[in-house]
């Protein structure tokens, strides 16, 4: 019984000498390069609630040791328990999924009335321009394949986001033109792979596969005619490491990189990959799933040349990270010019901002002209 208890006592004894070590010897690094070391922050400023919790942020944000060590730790605890950290999961077959889709899907319905508010009201103050709006929700990952999250999700023949569903009925019944990915990517998913393993992103192929029926729907509804622009494809491939994986922030080293098969677009006669227009009629916005492959490598592989070699000629886009229910739209309104001359305003957002849209779904007025607001 001794025995057990010294056992105990210095088995605490030690975690709490790992602990106070880090900040002793965080705050040696700080007097050594002649800084005042962060936790005396603690003893400037009066200690109520807010001001223990800002040092406390502060302290761990700079601490040197804690740096260094995470990465590592991160590492054991996925090595011994598959612990992705709080924003990513692992599924089967080292399938990766980005935690807040997941959650988005499994937790209660959210609140609908803000997000179909908001796209119906930017629809209504683009028509008064004489501008259509389509909108595209992009499916969450884990929506396309549930199966390789869970061993539950085997052989299920239902919707796992009917509440997504739900808000896009919303919209058709408001006369919102709407791209329905959902069961396209459905269908599509038995004969390619439409999102990466370790990504929460779609495959190249998914965002090729988003650009067709994109631009399918914009010549069946006669908003957009084909243009005579010459493009042409280039196979690439890629070496990856995915979001998740990122966000997990692991050693690099002990990270294997996922190989990606990409489709640039180039301009025929040039050669050059493709490029924007400034200037053309249809306007595209967006979050990271059309940054993805576009803005970062290859470029010019990603949803919005896809659409454009659709099209038969080049768009105008602007894309936001995480921002398409809101910040993208605010990023327009500094734009004026970017609007001038558009018959046809494409919106996609991905499906988890529904609920966890940055700054949520506000209603944004036009840029340049007051009478919208």
């Amino acid at each position: 019984m001794i025995a057990e208890k010294v056992k105990y006592v210095l088995f605490i004894a030690g975690f709490a000498l790992i602990i106070s070590g880090v900040g002793v010897t965080d705050a040696v690094i700080n007097v050594r390069q002649g800084e005042r070391p962060a936790a005396a922050e603690i003893f400037t400023q009066a200690p109520t609630r807010e001001n223990l919790k800002s040092a406390e942020n502060e302290i761990e944000r700079g601490s040197r040791v804690a740096e260094a060590v995470r990465p590592w730790a991160q590492l054991v605890q996925f090595i011994a328990f598959r612990d992705c950290g709080d924003k990513g999961l692992v599924g089967k077959d080292e399938w990766y999924f980005y935690a807040p889709a997941v959650q988005y899907l499994v937790e209660p319905a959210p609140e609908a009335d803000d997000v179909v508010s908001a796209i119906v009201d930017y629809r209504d103050r683009l028509a008064e321009r004489g501008i259509k709006l389509l909108v595209i929700c992009a499916p969450n990952k884990a929506s396309v394949y549930p199966e390789m999250l869970t061993s539950r999700a085997d052989g299920i023949d239902y919707p796992v986001n009917g509440h997504t569903l739900d808000i896009l009925s919303r919209l058709r019944e408001a006369e919102v033109e709407v791209v329905d990915l959902f069961a396209e990517f459905g269908e599509a998913k038995k004969m390619q792979a439409l999102y990466l393993t370790q990504d929460s992103h779609w495959s190249s192929l998914g965002a090729q596969l988003a650009a067709k029926k994109t631009a399918e729907r914009l010549v069946e509804l006669g908003w957009v005619e084909k243009g005579q622009s010459r493009f042409k494809y280039r196979p690439l491939l890629l070496s990856r490491v995915g979001d998740i994986l990122r966000m997990m922030r692991m050693p690099e080293q002990a990270i294997q990189p996922e190989g990606v098969n990409c489709t640039q677009v180039l301009d025929v006669d040039s050669g050059k990959p493709y490029e924007d227009d400034a200037d053309s009629d249809v306007l595209v916005l967006g979050d990271s799933f059309l940054r993805i492959y576009e803005r970062d490598e290859p470029g010019s592989a990603g949803f919005i040349s896809h659409l454009a070699y659709e099209l038969a000629k080049p768009v105008a886009s602007l894309v936001n990270d995480g921002g398409a229910s809101t910040l993208v739209r605010q990023g327009l309104y500094g734009k004026p010019a970017l609007l001038e001359g558009k018959k046809v305003v494409v919106w996609e957002f991905v499906e988890r901002d529904i609920r966890f849209g940055t700054e949520g779904w506000q209603k944004v007025p036009l840029p340049g002209a007051d009478s919208d607001d």
